[in-house]
């Protein structure tokens, strides 16, 4: 049953998703060569819980952290550690959900620590490119699988491999929600998008195979071929018109 947000819910839906959006644009400065992501954690928790949310990877399914930090050939789970400490060159995803007067706003952004090599660059910024031309495809009236379509074009042009095994998904009063955002597919199928919908649209984007491989904490995947992996990620609403990006941050044009 895909949910569609009331008006009121929209309202809600927007603020807690401008607090995601405003963690990572205060997390950025503290992503740098020597910080532990364990710190990076306990920042991003401390600025959500001051602004009266709560952090929504917080025991969900039993998760022990607040955010997710994804450091290079992690795909994506990622649990902060005081010892996986932060290397010029790395690039690290950091993935922020907020839980704010009973909804949840859901972003990621993969952060490049230091100066990192023009190919794995690449991969960020080509990265960046497949989630906006997803988002683009968002519009009343299309079908889920016109997004997945639009990243999977990009990101084989450029050389690189999509993730399948984990995807987008519905957000609102459920961290996790209807539908399913598969981040390749077909144009002209799955659910048709109406407004009122919100979900997510991540795409994970693999400088060499597809595969994952879970680790045995229960969470954490790694490719398999140890080659690195970015994404990024926004909460996206369907309007009449169109789509609004609900954490959108400054940095950032639409």
């Amino acid at each position: 049953m895909i949910s569609i947000k009331s008006s009121r819910e929209i309202e809600l839906m927007k603020a807690t998703s401008a607090l995601a959006a405003k963690t990572l644009e205060y997390i950025e400065p503290f992503v740098v060569p020597g910080v532990s992501t364990e710190e990076i954690n306990k920042l991003c928790h401390d600025f959500i819980t001051e602004h009266g949310a709560y952090p929504s990877p917080l025991n969900y399914h039993g998760f022990p952290k607040s955010v997710c930090t994804s450091l290079n050939e992690v795909i994506c789970h990622g649990i902060p550690d005081k010892n996986d400490i932060l290397k010029d060159g790395d690039i690290l995803n950091i993935d922020v959900t907020t839980y704010l007067n009973k909804f949840h706003g859901d972003t990621n952004k993969t952060f490049l620590v230091g100066n990192v090599s023009p190919e794995v660059k690449k991969l960020v910024e080509v990265t960046y490119q497949c989630m906006r031309a997803g988002i683009a495809s968002v519009v009343p009236g299309g079908h889920i699988g016109d997004i997945g379509a639009a990243i999977q074009e990009i990101a084989h042009a450029n050389g690189y491999s999509v993730v399948e095994d984990y995807c987008g998904h519905g957000i609102g009063r459920e961290f996790h929600e209807a539908p399913q955002i598969v981040h390749v597919g077909k144009k002209g199928t799955g659910p048709e998008m109406k407004p009122g919908m919100t979900f997510t649209i991540e795409p994970m984007i693999n400088l060499g195979q597809k595969d994952g491989k879970l680790l045995k904490d229960g969470w954490t995947v790694v490719t398999r071929d140890k080659k690195w992996s970015a994404q990024f990620e926004h909460t996206i609403l369907v309007t009449p018109t169109g789509h609004e990006i609900l954490t959108l941050r400054q940095e950032e044009s639409l």
